[in-house]
């Protein structure tokens, strides 16, 4: 494994994770809400009462890819190393291991731990633990 230390793709994860933390912070301190994308796209397909605040948080989600094209001028490359099967597939399990864990890594691993939760800290290192032995299962034993 090779670990390619581009300053440029440094500093944007940290501005990533600094909006991140900045966006949790807005909707715990001052909406009373957790920022659990998972609970927010799902209250929409629920139709939970407090649409116009999920609606605001999944279209920004969805607005940032159109926001970094205006501002950099292309999208950053992504080359996806499974074919759309597995894709679909794993993307089918993640959305199972939310609702059985009643919540995703941004309302657990971020907002659940920052608030020192216990549930939170549990599900974290299940679903990471989950995540791991897969990688090395499927990358490793299985070749």
């Amino acid at each position: 494994m090779n670990i390619i230390w581009d300053p440029a793709a440094l500093l944007a994860a940290l501005a990533g994770g600094m909006l991140i933390g900045l966006a949790a912070a807005w909707m715990a301190l001052g909406l009373g809400r957790i920022a659990g994308i998972s609970g927010l796209l799902g209250g929409l397909v629920d139709g939970a009462p407090d649409r116009a605040v999920r609606v605001a948080f999944v279209g920004g989600l969805l607005l940032a890819p159109a926001l970094y094209l205006l501002l950099r001028g292309e999208l950053p490359a992504v080359r996806m190393m499974v074919d759309t099967p597995q894709l679909l597939l794993a993307g089918l399990l993640v959305g199972i291991g939310t609702r059985f864990a009643s919540g995703c890594t941004s309302g657990h691993g971020v907002c659940g731990l920052s608030r020192l939760s216990p549930r939170s800290l549990v599900a974290t290192l299940s679903f990471m633990g989950a995540g791991f032995a897969a990688v090395y299962l499927l990358r490793h034993l299985l070749v």
